[in-house]
């Protein structure tokens, strides 16, 4: 199988799949100019969770501290691959259960890096230097990136997929970090490479993208990597979808596709992985896309981690509608906006002034009436099939949204809820402006609690029979102790020396009073 899915990735077709759609691109205003780095923010937001919140890192720094760049801040009392490093010098000013700040100085003040200037990399140099930078999947997840390819390494790993297709509208930022760093990504993979001991490696582009193609072509031609263009459509991104399109294996819900010979990761990833085994240098920053209508300039970014996102949009001239005053203004009098984090299909609202920079923010896009209309109310289904017409996974949208209105456990079960990836496509075809996705989110929340009572009762229903075991056999025990007669003393060589001396004694003084 694996040997087929080499043999489809050096093929010269277009990878495509089933299903999906193709929403209007709105990447051309952000691409016109470069990547730009950003000024150093006045200070820095940054998160002490990783990977989807599920782990928590312990602050190794203390409020009033002063720190240097990529020095570092927090690290996981279990695991020392994840780590958290100093985008900038400054102070140290508040610590909370899930965030850090830092007051910068201004002066950037680094700690010395010591890159790798040798030839001949070793593998371990590759996996300790990965582990010390605290590199994660910049793709969305954020899995920690040396325990992605440790996995994958026992598993022996086949295949590695660098990802670099952005399908949603306004996302451009792999786009324009392949445009201005090809060679820089492709060395990225070829670290990837060797540290998961893969025999192939393929780095898959959207057809669409005519500057990166060109651009990533040249440093290819000296490398054992090979370029493989997808259809440009939606989902093309996502990791099941994008094995399906490659290889033409399906990878189940239940399995890690490291566990069938697959190791993907995204292009901002290899170039961190870059980065920190060349340069030594620590993931302090990501490129980011900045984009919306009510902005002047939208760009992408080379952000560092921590930066306010209402500081990007300051940068870029936002302009909210109906105000006239200077971009920092506009931010001072409209604490009510709310802007989207991720893409627009797949992201997340949130308050402007709450959200900062993590290695996971691919976009932040700042709404208007025009892109972003208010959701109009919601009308009966009208059974047109639309929806499973541009489900990439083959599911039954409408039957699903019926159940999950029912909360029908079983058939959300049978009908394979667990497989939907929430990649908002059949919402966006739905002619009812049903929202679909968010019933499916809800009725997977519940499915999860649900799940999660189950196996608790069934714990304390073990715990409660343990002990009725227990309470049996210790009244067994005592009704058999109470019905046992008492036990004669245990023979003893010392007491029956004992004896045997005290009867010696009585005799003797019988006998000594006889002859008196």
């Amino acid at each position: 199988m694996l040997s087929q899915a080499v043999r489809w990735l050096t093929e010269g077709r277009l990878a495509s799949f089933s299903g999906g759609i193709r929403p209007p691109k709105q990447t051309q205003r952000t691409l016109r100019s470069r990547v730009m780095a950003t000024p150093i923010p006045e200070r820095l937001i940054m998160p002490l969770t990783i990977y989807r919140k599920q782990e928590r890192l312990t602050p190794a720094v203390r409020i009033g501290e002063a720190v240097r760049k990529y020095q570092c801040l927090a690290t996981h009392l279990q695991d020392p691959d994840l780590i958290l490093h100093a985008p900038t010098s400054g102070m140290i000013t508040a610590i909370t259960r899930d965030v850090l700040e830092i007051q910068s100085d201004g002066l950037d003040q680094a700690l010395i890096l010591c890159g790798n200037t040798t030839e001949k990399i070793t593998q371990a140099d590759i996996l300790q230097s990965i582990g010390r930078a605290g590199i994660v999947g910049q793709g969305g997840a954020g899995y920690p990136t040396v325990k992605k390819i440790r996995l994958a390494a026992s598993a022996g790993v086949k295949v590695l997929i660098v990802n670099a297709a952005e399908c949603e509208p306004f996302v451009c930022c792999d786009e324009a970090l392949i445009r201005e760093f090809a060679d820089q990504v492709v060395k990225g993979a070829e670290y990837l490479m060797q540290a998961s001991a893969a025999d192939a490696g393929v780095i898959a582009i959207e057809s669409d993208k005519h500057e990166a193609i060109a651009a990533i072509q040249e440093p290819l031609k000296a490398s054992s990597l090979t370029l493989r263009l997808l259809a440009a459509k939606y989902p093309a991104g996502d990791e099941r979808i994008l094995i399906k399109s490659l290889t033409g294996q399906e990878i189940p819900d239940s399995a890690n596709p490291a566990e069938r010979g697959i190791l993907v990761q995204n292009a901002g990833t290899a170039k961190a992985v870059f980065d920190a085994v060349k340069l030594g240098q620590p993931s302090i920053s990501r490129i980011v896309t900045v984009a919306g209508a009510p902005l002047k300039t939208p760009k992408n970014f080379s952000a560092l981690l921590g930066t306010p996102v209402s500081d990007l949009l300051s940068w870029c001239g936002f302009e909210h509608e109906g105000h006239s005053e200077e971009p920092s203004a506009h931010l001072q009098h409209t604490d009510h906006l709310k802007i989207i984090v991720g893409g627009p299909l797949t992201g997340r609202r949130a308050d402007m002034f709450c959200e900062s920079v993590q290695q996971t923010t691919t976009c932040v896009i700042a709404t208007d009436k025009i892109n972003f209309p208010a959701s109009g109310p919601e009308h009966a289904c009208i059974r047109c099939g639309f929806c499973a017409e541009a489900c990439p996974v083959r599911l039954l949208p409408q039957q699903l949204l019926l159940h999950s209105r029912n909360f029908d456990e079983h058939n959300l079960n049978s009908h394979g809820l667990h497989s939907c990836i929430e990649c908002g496509a059949c919402a966006y075809v739905c002619p009812s402006k049903i929202p679909l996705v968010q019933h499916f989110r809800q009725s997977k929340e519940i499915l999860r609690d649900s799940a999660a009572e189950r196996s608790e009762s069934q714990l304390r229903q073990a715990r409660y029979r343990h002990w009725q075991t227990r309470q049996g056999r210790t009244a067994r025990r005592q009704v058999k102790q109470a019905a046992e007669p008492e036990r004669e003393t245990p023979f003893s060589r010392e007491n029956a020396r004992s004896e045997i001396a005290e009867a010696v004694a009585r005799v003797k003084e019988k006998k000594s009073g006889k002859r008196q």
